[in-house]
């Protein structure tokens, strides 16, 4: 099946690329669409479903779009939806993280979990999925692999960020894989 996922970012193609099989995936890029896709939604379901009808009414092909939030138990769910904006509207990822360690630094809990929203349309019908992965913030950035928050992501269980894990590694038990096995 031709799948087009609504992204412009080649690391979460990178990421999924495995774990779609032998599903014929195209990205925004592949389609020669290099414009960015408003996300005015507030929750991570929003943002997934209007960038996942963007595609599907301009392309007329069946797709799928997520939204990924990093959510921090002791600032009551933040960084969510505004993850790749926590720092401004740049969406720099060193400013995010250095954002983030600074509002955690006295913080003895240090739980957080990525949250990933999957907007999958099938023929015009609308499908969401969730996957979660828990862990905790590290004090200080680790590892060189990934991207976003990955190098401040410890999962629970692991004593490697998802930065310092190797892709195949990642992929066996991150939030987006133990949604895309599902």
């Amino acid at each position: 099946m031709k799948l087009i996922f609504a992204t412009h970012n080649s690391n979460k193609i990178k990421e999924i690329l495995p774990l779609v099989g032998d599903n014929k995936l195209s990205s925004l890029d592949d389609l020669g669409f290099h414009d960015e896709i408003e996300e005015t939604g507030k929750t991570l379901e929003e943002n997934a479903l209007i960038k996942a009808r963007f595609v599907y009414d301009k392309f007329n092909e069946n797709c799928f779009a997520d939204d990924t939030g990093l959510e921090v138990e002791c600032l009551e769910g933040a960084p969510g939806v505004y993850s790749a904006r926590f720092a401004g509207n740049q969406k720099n990822a060193e400013d995010n993280m250095d954002k983030l360690l600074d509002l955690l630094k006295n913080k003895p809990n240090r739980k957080a979990q990525f949250r990933t929203i999957i907007a999958l349309i099938i023929d015009g019908k609308e499908h969401l999925f969730e996957g979660i992965i828990k862990g905790e913030i590290l004090r200080k950035k680790r590892g060189d692999e990934g991207f976003g928050y990955d190098p401040v992501f410890l999962p629970d269980g692991y004593d490697q960020s998802f930065a310092e894990l190797p892709l195949n590694e990642k992929n066996e038990i991150s939030h987006r894989a133990h949604l895309l096995k599902s």
